[in-house]
């Protein structure tokens, strides 16, 4: 096993990271912003070490600052958890070519798949569902309508190479299309300095469905069942569960299949997802995106199938087999997931602040992943996510049930939070009845 761990990230992510390489006996080390240098995750290292001032720029995403952080605490090997560096084919490249090892995929495997052109075009080869879309980015507006003419409107106006929700548009016809294209061509230089755009068909009722994958240090890639994604606001996720109420024994073992094929195309190594949309009136699904990297929601994944998913990635890295039999993993019961972000529960809006308050709920089937504690600040330079509520229970019902306790248990106050949007969609009949979708929110609100 790996001996040393720098985590390349902070909050809930980092202190989640370390509590595993620590249950494990792997020396953990932190590095933090001077922001977040009060912060619970860097208590709980073994070792932390100051990259940089509060802008991500400086710190988190300064690749030469967490390098030389890795080589003066003599660790052995870099998690980059989630968001920053994680999906930096560069950064990658960069961490295994300083002799270090990287906890993650491939940076073949990150390169291919972070184009969503590309990614799109080498899933269709490999045989997985693709929506009707471009194949090569709209240079300009001229193509971008002569695209969606073929298409057929409305369609998605994306951000080749976009993620987590950002750099998207719906056009529903002409006029639409001129604005949005140059919305999120703009945007797209701007945030990821390459405006390529891509078009793909849009459904109106659509679900976010994805599937949890491990590629094994022998070559093999296991999908490890599928979550629930379409609680969403502004295109990004507040609420996941597993298995999904939409999805039948028969569509599971189809979406499974080709999520398995979809890290076989690119000599997938470690953990990833495989993101679908479904549409529920056909049944049929569609590949979205693969994010190279740990999800947010793993602990659903986690929680039904018994394993410790950051455990296993490690497992991978070092070149070691699973904790588990492949070829005997079971799921059991179901799991949810709600994001609790500093944003008021209202219009989402961030709400930074200074935590007077906070109890976490404890129980039965109850865990929380935070990153803060009593008296830390929730500062405007970072997301908003503050923690994760998880609950499991033996089935959706049970599940339901102790989330609600667990909400209602929730002690917060200081930062405005969106607690009591959590209380009020577990009460609601839509999403109990399992028969929902991205648009739920837009019912709420």
């Amino acid at each position: 096993m790996i001996e040393s761990l720098l985590v390349a990230n902070r909050g809930e992510i980092a202190r989640r990271i370390i509590r595993t390489a620590r249950r494990l006996g792997v020396r953990a080390i932190a590095v933090h912003s001077e922001a977040d240098a009060d912060l619970p995750f860097v208590a709980e290292a073994d070792e932390a070490v100051c990259v940089g001032p509060a802008n991500p720029a400086q710190s988190y995403r300064n690749t030469e600052a967490i390098l030389d952080a890795a080589r003066s605490t003599g660790a052995q090997a870099i998690h980059p958890g989630y968001g920053f560096l994680s999906e930096n084919a560069d950064f990658a490249r960069t961490v295994e070519a300083s002799g270090l090892i990287w906890v993650g995929p491939g940076a073949d495997a990150i390169s291919a798949m972070g184009d969503k052109i590309n990614a799109r075009n080498l899933m269709s080869a490999a045989g997985v569902p693709v929506a009707a879309g471009t194949t090569e980015p709209a240079t300009d507006l001229a193509a971008a309508v002569a695209a969606a003419e073929e298409i057929g409107y409305p369609v998605m106006v994306k951000a080749a190479a976009g993620g987590g929700g950002m750099g998207m548009g719906v056009a529903v016809d002409e006029a639409a299309l001129r604005t949005e294209y140059d919305k999120v061509r703009a945007f797209a230089e701007r945030m990821f300095g390459d405006g390529s755009v891509l078009l793909e068909r849009y459904f109106p009722r659509v679900r976010h469905v994805e599937v949890q994958i491990l590629g094994l240090a022998d070559g093999r890639v296991l999908a490890l069942g599928e979550r629930e994604c379409s609680v969403q606001r502004r295109n990004q996720k507040l609420v996941e569960e597993s298995p999904s109420p939409a999805v039948s024994p028969e569509l599971r073992s189809r979406l499974l299949a080709a999520a398995v094929r979809a890290g076989e195309a690119v000599d997938y190594r470690n953990a990833g997802t495989v993101e679908c949309l479904l549409d529920p009136a056909s049944g049929e699904f569609f590949f979205l995106e693969m994010n190279t990297r740990l999800q947010v929601e793993h602990p659903v994944t986690e929680l039904v199938h018994g394993i410790d998913l950051v455990e296993e990635q490690l497992r991978v890295a070092a070149g070691l087999p699973p904790t588990f039999d492949p070829d005997a993993l079971t799921s059991r019961g179901h799991a949810i997931e709600l994001r609790v972000n500093a944003e008021d529960p209202k219009r989402f809006l961030p709400g930074p602040g200074t935590i007077k308050t906070w109890v976490e709920p404890t129980g039965e089937g109850v865990r929380v992943d935070s990153g803060y504690a009593e008296g830390n600040t929730v500062t405007p330079f970072y997301d908003s996510l503050m923690a994760k509520l998880i609950v499991h229970g033996r089935d959706r019902n049970e599940a339901i049930a102790r989330a609600r306790t667990a909400v209602a248990a929730f002690d917060l106050s200081g930062p405005k939070h969106n607690l009591p949007f959590f209380a009020e969609l577990l009460e609601n009949q839509e999403f109990l009845s399992g028969d929902y979708d991205t648009t739920i929110i837009s019912r709420l609100r």
